[in-house]
């Protein structure tokens, strides 16, 4: 077996010292750069820290108006059903189109109205009627309130049925059940700030995978440097290693920063599988979305153009990626584009080995798909760099 000749060990060796040094003068030029250095600093610590603090997609203080007609205890008890923290009590009206104009106005999220007959119809064995309205202009919030409701009033409704079933002579121990338990995996708590923090850390990484390749190519072109770049030493796939390698290393940084210094210690989030494997693939995934950013890179002439373009790249993949709506949410037509996200293959991942542990041999249907993405973005990249400079 021949050994490799001295010759072509030392100009492999130089070529990756070369690579070296270049990605060394991206790191510097990033620390340099303020106001992008302040914003990647940004999207991976006080922009997490937001998203575990803002809004929650969960029921909470839903301010009800009443309109009580019927005055009993049985309307009374109704009433102080709704308690908190999903409804708040926010005092009763004397007509239904007051509470409407109020639910008009935004001031109630639900107006419960409850006729005069209310406490009659239920001891005379009869249905009793109640209308509840509704405000739905969010969706998520008015089917939550919608839902709470029913369970609420079909709770509320069992003590009088029980007693309508003793008075006709039977037993309602007797009666068939159905016993529903729950065994809630991976999130018992159902604590949404693990959900918003992780969604927004994936959300954060595309981006910065993105522009800042894009970026330290965009300021090549701005200060005169990449001409002399090409005319140096170097080859076009140098260029691009080097700044691909120098900017994932910043996103892995970033990345870790954000699960080891607050998604971790301040909301607890769990991580549950292989640290090792957990940052490999993310590489993988920075160099899948680099290659995207280089490309991004190729058809700006300055900072302010590569950050419409970025901008425009980014949406669709955040948007066809599952992130915020599921895929079997989607439209028939739409759930094959998703398939070209490399977002919706890394959140499979990254929810897997984070939350519930998985190893690779559980995750390659997603790392397969998502390699192919970046070698494909990695090599139009590459050729439209060659094509454009060279």
């Amino acid at each position: 077996m021949k050994r490799p000749a001295p010759r072509t060990m030392t100009l492999a060796r130089i070529w990756l010292q070369q690579i070296a040094v270049l990605a060394a003068k991206e790191i510097r030029q990033l620390l340099r750069d303020r106001a992008l250095f302040i914003y990647t600093v940004y999207i991976f610590t006080a922009n997490i820290l937001i998203a575990a603090g803002g809004a929650s997609n969960e029921l909470r203080d839903a301010p009800v108006r009443v309109h009580d007609a019927d005055r009993s205890v049985a309307s009374r008890d109704l009433i102080y059903s709704f308690q908190e923290p999903q409804f708040r009590l926010a005092g009763e009206v004397d007509s239904p189109t007051e509470a409407l104009r109020l639910l008009d106005r935004g001031e109630a999220q639900m107006v419960l109205d409850i006729p005069s007959d209310f406490e009659i119809s239920l001891r005379r064995q009869q249905p009793a009627h109640v209308q509840a309205l509704i405000d739905t202009s969010q969706a998520n919030i008015g089917y939550l309130a919608s839902s709470y409701t029913a369970r609420i009033v079909a709770r509320y409704s069992e003590p009088w049925v029980q007693r309508n079933i003793i008075r006709a002579g039977g037993d309602p121990r007797q009666l068939p059940t159905i016993k529903n338990e729950l065994r809630v995996w991976y999130n018992p708590g159902l604590d949404s700030k693990w959900f918003n923090t992780i969604s927004e850390l994936l959300t954060m990484v595309t981006v910065a995978c993105i522009l800042l390749p894009a970026a330290a190519m965009i300021r090549e072109k701005e200060r005169g440097t990449l001409e002399q770049l090409l005319v140096s030493p170097l080859t076009p796939l140098q260029i691009m290693l080097s700044k691909l390698l120098s900017m994932m290393l910043v996103m892995l940084c970033g990345t870790a920063v954000a699960i080891f210094g607050i998604m971790m210690p301040l909301y607890h989030v769990p991580f549950v599988g292989s640290v090792p494997l957990f940052f490999l693939l993310a590489a993988l995934y920075a160099f899948t979305n680099a290659g995207l950013g280089l490309v991004a890179a190729t058809f700006a002439r300055n900072s302010a153009q590569v950050g419409l373009v970025v901008l425009l790249m980014v949406m669709p993949i955040v948007m066809l990626s599952g992130t915020w709506t599921p895929m079997e949410s989607m439209p028939v037509w739409l759930r094959g584009l998703m398939y070209f996200s490399p977002l919706r293959h890394f959140i499979e991942i990254a929810y897997g080995i984070l939350l519930r542990g998985a190893g690779f041999g559980l995750l390659w249907d997603s790392v397969l798909p998502m390699a192919a993405i970046g070698v494909a973005l990695f090599a139009l990249g590459l050729a439209r760099f060659r094509r454009q400079f060279t």
